[in-house]
């Protein structure tokens, strides 16, 4: 069977069109020959002139790219918008450190720039497959904090007086697998609460 490359399919498709286009000319359009001729001549002139006026035409190129730029532009300040309504929402904020190798951080183990090296104190990676001690359930370690930064009241709920200590441990922001039935998406617990799973990679 020989190949049909694409300009002889289109070719082949516009023979094909030509017969029911002549029959629907013939039919609606009168039955003298010169009236037919007239009239498709009209539809192709006004076919062409629409082809020319929206693609050959640099002003409805230059109209398509500022709709495009201005849509662009919407989503673009519509995302910041929605972020600034999140940061403002739970609270978070930058937290500057006075020392030579001060880090903008948020809170919950959201990093905003790249930690490396890893401290000695954090014993886990970003990466490794977690399970939980106490509530069973697996998930993902995606972010750690050298102690547990987050809003000071979500502190004090979380880590009543006699857990003072846990605070300054390391904390990690894991990504729980959902088909544990858990029903949170994420969470932030201590260093402590986890196990890593050997052999187990995301």
């Amino acid at each position: 069977m020989p190949h049909i490359n694409a300009a002889a399919a289109l070719q082949f498709c516009m023979l094909l069109s030509a017969l029911p286009a002549q029959y629907f000319l013939s039919q609606w359009y009168g039955t003298d020959s010169a009236q037919r001729i007239q009239i498709t001549e009209r539809l192709l002139i006004a076919c062409g002139s629409s082809f020319t006026k929206s693609y050959l035409s640099v002003d409805a190129w230059a109209d398509r790219l500022k709709l495009w730029l201005l849509k662009t532009r919407m989503c673009l300040n519509a995302g910041l918008l929605i972020l600034h309504f999140r940061n403002w929402y739970f609270g978070e904020k930058k937290i500057k450190s006075a020392n030579t190798e001060a880090e903008n951080h948020s809170y919950f183990a959201e990093s905003t720039q790249v930690r490396s090296p890893k401290p000695e104190s954090i014993q886990f990676s970003v990466g490794q497959v977690i399970v939980h001690k106490r509530l069973g359930y697996s998930g993902v370690i995606v972010g750690w904090d050298v102690k547990a930064k987050a809003p000071e009241e979500w502190l004090q709920h979380k880590y009543p007086p006699a857990k003072q200590d846990v605070r300054d441990t390391p904390h990690y922001r894991i990504l729980i697998n959902k088909a544990n039935g858990f029903g949170k998406s994420t969470t932030y617990i201590p260093e402590e609460e986890i196990t890593i799973i050997m052999g187990l990679e995301v």
